[in-house]
């Protein structure tokens, strides 16, 4: 096969590669049991393969709450949802980093809050849906006016084999034939490619990908894909191997399948603590968007949390992209006083124990200047003073700090 050669405009330069990746069509599934053995924790294997940091040049934030969030807590009334999609969008600002938002399309109370959150006529976050892949819920999609929507296309065999009963080969022309008639309403897919970081990345996630690049060109309806890390399996160590790389995923799904950065987006859960850096270094490997939900909230552990990609997004580009922080904490008491929910006390910047201090030798230093024991200017940024709290450690500051 001839070198593929085209100009690098994120370095300037030529750039060559004649990879093409083909469906290994196997007949037994391909579990990595040298790494997901059930017995013993996941392992972490390295080939020391290192892939380049390229950020795209537009980063963003998608959310889940109302769809993958309310998965983990009690439905949310029609009410609630009107209420923090607003929040959302007040969060998100004018430049509307908060991009999407995620919903069901079953219940009737999914129907009355969507077609509500519809009515609003807010820009962002933009209402998107999650369905089953049947003809009947791309047309009530459309009647919605929906324009983009999820589709579940689970891509390891975990899922492929042992929950589907499929081969490879056969789960590929079934999605494939979902998004083809997607495309034939006028429905702009968003494919979640489920378990990837327990797929075969060369052998299905890439030909599988590369497939719904061509079927892009061919209609000229972008189609997104959502790398789902569903087990929080997902890793940032440097040569770290796939499956379990986050930078080699978004990467390879890049540099071999020709997806833009635009249409790119990380999905992660937080089973071991991995959430928010995973979220981070799609970004900075060339994913644009990172999918959350409001506190993390969502099944087992959680997802990523909206409020900690918020401030990530601030630090990784020195602003904050026309978004109001100090709605973070009316949303915080939004789920905690009309709700109900019970936020943990030492949650970053949500829960109400985050930048409070019990230590008198911290009240010293916060009496003396506030900036030696708090993270940044709280009660600026967010809303919300440094406090100290008064026990048997507080000492003479601690007191002296409570007083004044």
């Amino acid at each position: 096969m001839k070198d593929k050669i085209f100009y690098n405009e994120s370095v300037n330069l030529l750039e060559t590669h004649n990879f093409t990746h083909e469906l290994q069509d196997v007949k037994e599934p391909h579990l990595f049991r040298e790494m997901f053995d059930y017995e013993s924790v996941p392992k972490t294997l390295f080939n020391f393969t290192h892939v380049p940091m390229m950020c795209a040049e537009d980063i963003w934030i998608t959310d889940t709450t109302f769809r993958d969030g309310q998965q983990g807590q009690r439905p949310f009334t029609p009410d609630e949802i009107v209420d923090l999609y607003k929040l959302m969008s007040k969060l998100g600002g004018k430049n509307g980093l908060i991009r999407q938002s995620e919903f069901f399309v079953y219940s009737d109370t999914d129907k009355e809050a969507l077609k509500r959150c519809l009515d609003l006529g807010l820009k962002f976050p933009e209402v998107t849906s999650w369905i089953r892949a049947t003809e009947s819920d791309f047309k009530l999609v459309k009647e919605l006016g929906i324009k983009e929507t999820g589709i579940l296309v689970s891509c390891s065999d975990y899922h492929i084999f042992k929950k589907m009963n499929l081969t490879r080969a056969q789960a590929m022309d079934k999605y494939l034939g979902i998004v083809k008639m997607a495309l034939d309403i006028g429905i702009k897919p968003r494919c979640h490619f489920e378990d990837i970081t327990r797929a075969d990345y060369y052998g299905f996630v890439v030909p599988f990908a590369s497939k719904l690049k061509e079927l892009m060109d061919e209609s000229g309806i972008p189609i997104k894909i959502r790398c789902c890390d569903t087990m929080g399996y997902g890793v940032t160590y440097p040569g770290a191997a796939l499956p379990r790389s986050v930078q080699g995923i978004i990467y390879g799904l890049k540099h071999y399948a020709e997806i833009p950065s635009e249409l790119l987006e990380w999905h992660g859960h937080n089973d071991f603590y991995k959430v928010v850096t995973n979220a981070a270094t799609a970004w900075l490997y060339g994913a644009s968007a990172v999918n959350c939900t409001l506190l993390g909230i969502g099944e087992r552990t959680g997802n990523c949390p909206l409020e900690a990609m918020a401030m990530e997004y601030c630090s990784l580009r020195g602003n904050d992209g026309g978004m109001n922080l100090e709605v973070i904490t009316e949303i915080a008491e939004y789920f905690s006083k009309k709700m109900g929910y019970d936020i943990p006390p030492r949650t970053p910047f949500v829960g109400k124990n985050f930048n409070l201090t019990r230590a008198g030798i911290h009240a010293d230093g916060m009496m003396k200047d506030k900036e030696i024991y708090n993270i940044f200017d709280t009660e600026k940024i967010l809303g919300r003073p440094p406090m100290v709290a008064i026990d048997s450690h507080s000492g003479l500051a601690g007191i002296a700090f409570w007083i004044n």
